[in-house]
């Protein structure tokens, strides 16, 4: 199917802006079946007021907490704080003791 740029008014604040065929290619390719109601910059704004500035901390440093892997006994670091009588396993471990259960 050939897409063509195609002329939409912003619900927002009015302004025309282009969808083009690339991105009408690429929300075909993901299934979404409406035309965007929004300009981008609206968009933006709008996922701004919904979930903060940063968008979900896209692009930020997870913060790590330094760990002992209770089966190996490796330094390692974790995306969580570990909890005292709670084991923690090093990537490695962690893929061996879950293809197991």
């Amino acid at each position: 199917m050939s897409f063509q740029d195609k002329s939409i008014q912003c619900s927002d604040c009015g302004t025309t802006f282009t969808f083009s065929a690339e991105e009408q290619e690429l929300f075909q390719s993901r299934g979404y079946t409406n035309e965007p109601k929004r300009c981008p910059s609206c968009r933006q704004a709008r996922k701004a007021e919904r979930y903060g500035d940063s968008g979900y901390n896209r692009g930020a440093p997870r913060q790590m907490f330094p760990a002992t892997c209770a089966e190996c006994g490796k330094d390692t670091e974790v995306p969580f704080e570990p909890r005292t009588g709670r084991p923690v396993y090093c990537s490695d471990c962690y893929r061996k003791i879950r293809v197991n259960r």
